[in-house]
């Protein structure tokens, strides 16, 4: 069979006449794509304006949680929400900032959108473990040894922070090297390490250096705290030493492997 017949010769030439099969496909691809984006189109307008264009999902409600001192009215005045906006496009970073910058008394809070109409505050507030006075108010400070607020009662339960900061000799060096803001967050230290029977019968925690920090009770008793390293040890030192010396009105647990008590 020397030569082709004819209709072989005919089956060529019709897959020569047509385009390449690559080209084929590649014209294949692009109308999927044309298709694809003209689908996405359709679906894409109408789903922009439900959520910029249209009233049913804008930020008309504002809740707030967690409020403990701090009233709704006043954390909702001071997040500003923008009422009226698209809920999508209101910026819970700006109200956030806004509400830690207007009212410190917020340690943290959450912005979060309540779909589809709300946008919800969960705050969590600072609590005072000391407070300071300050003429006739106070200043209430948290476990961070941040002033947060000042108010025109003393709260409740709360110690006094007396800071009687000594200026000569050794003292004073002292306090060259830690200042009154580091003093103030040994304090805190110390308040938060003292054993929770001893700490709801403390009046105040005295400061005089960073070494020199003591403890005054409501019932007359003082305890010598030293710094606040070695919180733990000294919380339990203490503990021992007033079951074992209960007629004591002096605690020493500076060094607490070695405690002492005096007085009777």
């Amino acid at each position: 069979m020397a030569g082709s017949t004819t209709a072989e010769r005919g089956e060529r030439k019709q897959q020569s006449s047509g385009p390449p099969l690559r080209l084929r496909s590649r014209r294949a691809r692009l109308r999927v794509i044309v298709i694809l984006g003209l689908v996405l189109v359709f679906l894409g307008f109408p789903a922009l304006w439900l959520f910029y264009g249209s009233a049913w999902l804008r930020a008309e409600t504002v809740s707030v949680s967690g409020a403990r001192v701090l009233t709704p009215a006043q954390i909702k005045a001071a997040a500003d929400v923008p009422l009226g906006e698209p809920l999508i496009s209101v910026d819970t970073d700006a109200i956030e900032t806004r509400l830690r910058r207007k009212l410190p008394r917020i340690d943290s809070v959450d912005v979060v959108r309540s779909w589809p109409h709300g946008i919800g505050l969960k705050v969590v507030e600072r609590t005072p473990v000391l407070f300071v006075q300050k003429g006739g108010k106070f200043v209430e400070v948290d476990d961070e040894g941040v002033r947060f607020a000042t108010v025109p009662e003393a709260p409740k339960g709360v110690p006094a922070l007396e800071l009687t900061l000594s200026r000569s000799g050794s003292a004073a060096a002292s306090l060259r090297r830690f200042d009154e803001s580091r003093l103030v967050r040994e304090a805190v230290g110390v308040a938060r390490a003292v054993p929770v029977v001893v700490a709801r019968g403390t009046r105040a925690v005295k400061v005089r250096s960073y070494d020199g920090i003591s403890l005054e009770l409501r019932d007359g008793r003082t305890v010598t705290w030293g710094s606040s390293e070695k919180g733990a040890a000294k919380g339990r030192a203490l503990t021992a030493l007033m079951k074992a010396t209960p007629g004591a009105r002096h605690f020493d647990v500076s060094v607490p492997t070695a405690p002492a008590s005096s007085g009777s």
